[in-house]
C-alpha cells in the first residue's frame, strides 16, 4: 500500500488537518511568548509546544511554521529605521509558503508523524527511527536562498526510545536558521535530556467561546446552550469534543445521568435500552464513550460531594441536584470514589475477556448502584 493511500496520523477524524486551520483561539499568551522571543532577536531553535490534548498545538505549530518560512528576516531599513516587529503570527492564506505547506509540498518545511509500519499495510503504532532518519536527509539538504527550516514533530509523545535519542542528536546540534516544533501532550514521558533543550509554550484548555470558535472554523455547528456543556465534558479540548459531537456525546452523557438519579431504584428498562445500544459490530466506540463518560460523570460527583460545591457549569440539566441527593459530604464522595474504582476495573476485566458489551454495561451500572 502507498503512504498516500494511509490515512494522515496527525488529523483528527471528522476535522481539517491543522494545516488547513487558519484561526487560533484561546492561546493569545502561547503566540505572544513566541513573538517576543522572535522579535527581541532570541528565537531558540527547539520548542516544546505541550499542554492537554485537542487544544491547538499542532494548529499553533503550523502557524508559527507558516510565520517562520513566510516572514523575511528582519532588517534595518536605513534611513526610515527598522520595519516594525511582526504582532500576530497569521501569514495570508494565499501566500505561496501558505499554499504550498497545504500541500505538503513547501521545501523549508519538515512534518515528522508516524509513518507506514514495516509492512507497508497501516500506519505505525509509534515514530520510528526511519523516519527521523529521513529528517537527517532534509537537514543534509541546504535550505532554499539560504532561508530558515522549520520542522514539526506530532507527537513526540510517540517516538520510539531508537526514534527519540536520534531526534535528541538533533537537537543537540542543529543547523543553523533551522527551528523545531515538537508537540507533546504528555511532557513528562518524554526524555528529560529533550525537554531540557527545548523552550516551553504552554497551551491552556479552552473556554466555552472559543471552543464554539474553534468548532465553527473546523465546520461543526453547535447549538449556544450546548457549548458550555461540550467545553466541561471535552476538558476544552476541540479534538474530544468532535469525538463527542461525532457519537452524540452529549445524549449519552444526559442518559447515564438519568440512569444515575434514578438510584437506588434503578430503572431496568432504561439500562437495558441504554446496553443494548452499545452492543453489536461497529459500537465498540460507542462503548468506549460509555464507560469514559461513566467515569467522568462518578468522578465530578465524588468531587462535589468532597467539596460541598456544585459543579460551576453543568453538563447536563439536572446534575447539580442529583449530585447533592446521592454525594452530600465527604463520606459519601468516598464511597462513590471506591465504588467509580471497583466498576472501573470489573469493565476492563470484561473487555479483556471479550464479555458482551450489553452484559457489561448492565453490571457497571449494577455496582453503581449498590453504592447508592
Amino acid at each position: 500500500m502507498s503512504d498516500d493511500a494511509l490515512p494522515e496520523a496527525d488529523r483528527i477524524s471528522g476535522a481539517p488537518h491543522p494545516r488547513e486551520t487558519a484561526g487560533i483561539f484561546g492561546q493569545a499568551q502561547a503566540e505572544a511568548d513566541f513573538l517576543t522571543a522572535y522579535n527581541a532577536s532570541r528565537l531558540h531553535h527547539g520548542w516544546l509546544l505541550h499542554g492537554p490534548r485537542g487544544t491547538g498545538k499542532a494548529t499553533l505549530a503550523w502557524a508559527i511554521a507558516r510565520f517562520l518560512l513566510a516572514t523575511p528576516p528582519q532588517a534595518d531599513d536605513g534611513l526610515f529605521g527598522a520595519a516594525p516587529p511582526p504582532q500576530s503570527l497569521a501569514i495570508d492564506p494565499e501566500h505561496p509558503v501558505a499554499r504550498r505547506m497545504r500541500a505538503l509540498s513547501e521545501p523549508g518545511l519538515f512534518l515528522l508523524r508516524r509513518g507506514p509500519n514495516d509492512k507497508g499495510d497501516r500506519i505505525a503504532d509509534r515514530i520510528l527511527v526511519k523516519e527521523v532518519r529521513k529528517l537527517a536527509n532534509f537537514f543534509a539538504m541546504s535550505a532554499a536562498d539560504g532561508g530558515r527550516r522549520v520542522v514539526i514533530v506530532d507527537a513526540a509523545d510517540e517516538l520510539n526510545i531508537q526514534a527519540a535519542n536520534a531526534l535528541l542528536k538533533m537537537l543537540e546540534e542543529p543547523p543553523a536558521r533551522t527551528t523545531m516544533l515538537l508537540i507533546s501532550h504528555q511532557p513528562a514521558g518524554l526524555l528529560p535530556t529533550i525537554r531540557s533543550r527545548c523552550r516551553a509554550l504552554r497551551l491552556a484548555p479552552l473556554s466555552a467561546e472559543d471552543m464554539a470558535r474553534a468548532l465553527a472554523q473546523a465546520g461543526v455547528e453547535i447549538a449556544p446552550e450546548e457549548a458550555a456543556a461540550l467545553t466541561e465534558l471535552a476538558g476544552g479540548s476541540v479534538g474530544a469534543a468532535i469525538r463527542l459531537i461525532n457519537l452524540d456525546g452529549l445524549s449519552l452523557y444526559r442518559e447515564l445521568l438519568a440512569l444515575l438519579a434514578s438510584l437506588p431504584a434503578l430503572d431496568r428498562p432504561r439500562l437495558l435500552a441504554l446496553s443494548e445500544s452499545c452492543a453489536g459490530k461497529g459500537r465498540e466506540e460507542r462503548l468506549d464513550l460509555l464507560l469514559t463518560l461513566t467515569d467522568q460523570l462518578t468522578a465530578r460527583m465524588a468531587r462535589c460531594g468532597a467539596t460541598g460545591f456544585a459543579p460551576a457549569t453543568e453538563a447536563a440539566a439536572g446534575e447539580a441536584q442529583a449530585f447533592a441527593r446521592l454525594a452530600p459530604d465527604p463520606r459519601a464522595a468516598r464511597r462513590w470514589a471506591e465504588a467509580s474504582q471497583t466498576a472501573a476495573d470489573r469493565a476492563r476485566h470484561a473487555r479483556a475477556v471479550n464479555i458482551d458489551p450489553a452484559s457489561l454495561v448492565t453490571d457497571l451500572f449494577l455496582t453503581l448502584a449498590k453504592a447508592a
